[in-house]
């Protein structure tokens, strides 16, 4: 747990990388492996992740956020989109993953996809977006976590144009919507925000025992 809190207090939102270092296969395949198992409500995944590796459509989306230079600086771009249809065929395939994995009758699942679809495909679709769209936020703090622990730098975002994001991508087509950015990589030297001191709550503010 030490090394944990120690690795947590070395990250920070990266404002310059180094775009000479990339990520190995091995690393990324081990963050993507983090964000597979990440936490969700009922373990939905209501959400895509998209791994965006040209160059020119980093370039594009640039634009539509911020004019960030991480975008096309960092080793990889990683955009998280929640599903704006998730309906009952959502929770029949998500019943049919667990089924299978489980070697359980999908009979024994009646009950749990019952309920799931009384609370869910009952919402009207904006209150079903936002809830997705929270989704997505614990897959991204799997990842920042995981990156951490191998020393790869990442910046989440938020300053992006969602609608503009969907559309250089064809997100809409897919049932899909950017909610989440996170660049990875490393570091440069120039960036100065790295010697900043990391600026939180006490534990006095933040905590409140009941």
């Amino acid at each position: 747990m030490n090394t944990f809190l120690e690795n947590q207090n070395w990250r920070y939102a990266t404002k310059k990388f180094d775009a000479t270092k990339k990520i190995t296969t091995e690393d990324l395949n081990t963050l993507k492996e983090a964000i597979r198992l990440s936490s969700s409500s009922y373990g939905l995944q209501p959400y895509k992740v998209i791994i965006v590796e040209n160059p020119e459509l980093r370039a594009k989306i640039q634009p539509s956020a911020w004019g960030q230079s991480q975008i096309v600086e960092a080793s990889h771009l990683i955009i998280f989109a929640n599903e704006t249809n998730v309906n009952d065929i959502t929770i029949d395939s998500y019943l049919k993953n667990i089924s299978e994995t489980r070697n359980t009758p999908i009979e024994a699942l009646n009950g749990f996809g019952d309920f799931m679809k009384s609370k869910i495909s009952t919402l009207p679709e904006d209150v079903k977006n936002i809830w997705t769209a929270k989704q997505t936020y614990l897959a991204l703090g799997n990842l920042l976590n995981a990156a951490a622990e191998l020393k790869i730098d990442a910046t989440p975002m938020e300053g992006f144009v969602p609608a503009e994001v969907n559309e250089i991508l064809g997100l809409e087509k897919l049932g899909l919507n950017a909610t989440l950015i996170a660049t990875l990589g490393y570091r440069h030297d120039e960036d100065a925000t790295q010697h900043y001191k990391k600026v939180r709550k006490s534990n006095e503010e933040l905590f409140i025992t009941l």
